[in-house]
């Protein structure tokens, strides 16, 4: 496994320590990401399996290697939240990879799962499409919090993170 920027999971090259230059400059609003692997062949195939095909296997073993890659002292005393797929998207598949993703997740760290916190407050088109301006656009207000989470530590877990656009704008909310 290569080194990863410990904020936007990103490989790092071999000359830097624990972040990349594009965290350094600008900090994320999030304190950490861990990734299950680089989006790219296979995980990217199986990724759209998860989503276009509901091989819900796939989801349980992208969760509990998520899982097994977080350290259970970083996350004590949190809550895990699933990124809401919008309503549309949600009906057309059937299920949410995310909460999929996240009861796996939680079979090793057993924490409270909450798929109450966090809403999708309208359809986006899809991200992958998207370069990274009109990504930041796209999910501008598109979600928003429904129970307190301040002062709490929050596991969002998300099936793919390309930009951290997604995980920007729900930390920002």
């Amino acid at each position: 496994d290569v080194s990863r920027c410990r904020l936007c999971a990103l490989p790092l090259p071999p000359t830097a320590t624990d972040q990349c230059a594009q965290c350094l400059r600008h900090p994320p609003s999030f304190d950490a990401t861990f990734a299950c692997g680089h989006y790219a062949a296979p995980v990217s195939g199986m990724v759209l399996a998860l989503k276009s095909g509901g091989r819900l296997a796939l989801a349980r073993a992208f969760g509990r290697l998520l899982a097994q890659r977080v350290q259970p002292k970083l996350i004590e005393q949190a809550l895990i939240v699933p990124v809401p797929l919008a309503f549309e998207r949600q009906r057309e598949r059937g299920f949410n990879q995310t909460h999929e993703i996240g009861r796996a997740f939680n079979t090793i760290h057993r924490l409270p799962l909450r798929t109450n916190i966090l809403v999708r407050t309208r359809h986006a088109p899809p991200q992958q499409q998207l370069k990274l301006d009109a990504r930041r656009r796209n999910l501008r207000d598109a979600f928003a919090v429904q129970a307190p989470v301040r002062d709490q530590h929050v596991v969002l877990i998300d099936d793919v993170m390309t930009t951290g656009s997604t995980l920007e704008e729900i930390a920002r909310t």
